[in-house]
């Protein structure tokens, strides 16, 4: 609808914003949270979660994460919605607690979804190749400082 002057009427915007957003959540949040919730599960059953905990728990270590939380920081580089939920479902199997949880959150801020914005931003940018390991490094190390100092805070 539009008034007599042509203006959407701020009901509309709102309706639009709204139906956009559910749009977003149902077809890109929620299945890359339920993906991340279903390969938490199954490397955990499957033991290979804890495979990959002893062989990189050194990297985690320093911040006084259990090895498993390496899964919640790759999962975000995908996707944050991943991330979040390799997060959730790594309380839920009791293998982390709100400490350190308040410890990734730093990380995973830093980290979100950087393999999707290699082709949303650097590609449309015309970024070469080349630098992208670069980049994608000085935003690892920003996050594995940022949990770092979260963890002497704490």
């Amino acid at each position: 609808m539009s008034t007599e002057n042509g203006k959407k009427l701020i009901t509309d915007i709102f309706a639009a914003g709204a139906r956009n957003g559910w749009n977003l959540s149902v077809h890109s949040m929620i299945p890359n949270v339920l993906m991340a919730f279903v390969i938490i599960y199954i490397l955990n059953m499957s033991g290979i979660l804890k495979i990959i905990a002893d062989y990189t728990g050194f990297i985690m270590a320093p911040l006084g994460l259990p090895g498993e939380s390496i899964a919640v920081i790759l999962a975000t580089f995908l996707s944050s919605g991943g991330g979040a939920g390799a997060l959730v479902a790594l309380v839920q199997e009791g293998i982390l607690n709100a400490h350190h949880i308040a410890i990734l959150l730093p990380g995973l801020a830093l980290v979100g979804s950087i393999v999707q914005y290699m082709g949303r931003i650097l590609g449309v940018l015309g970024v070469p190749g080349k630098h992208y390991f670069f980049l994608y490094g000085i935003c690892m190390i920003n996050a594995y400082l940022a949990m770092l100092v979260m963890r002497f805070i704490l």
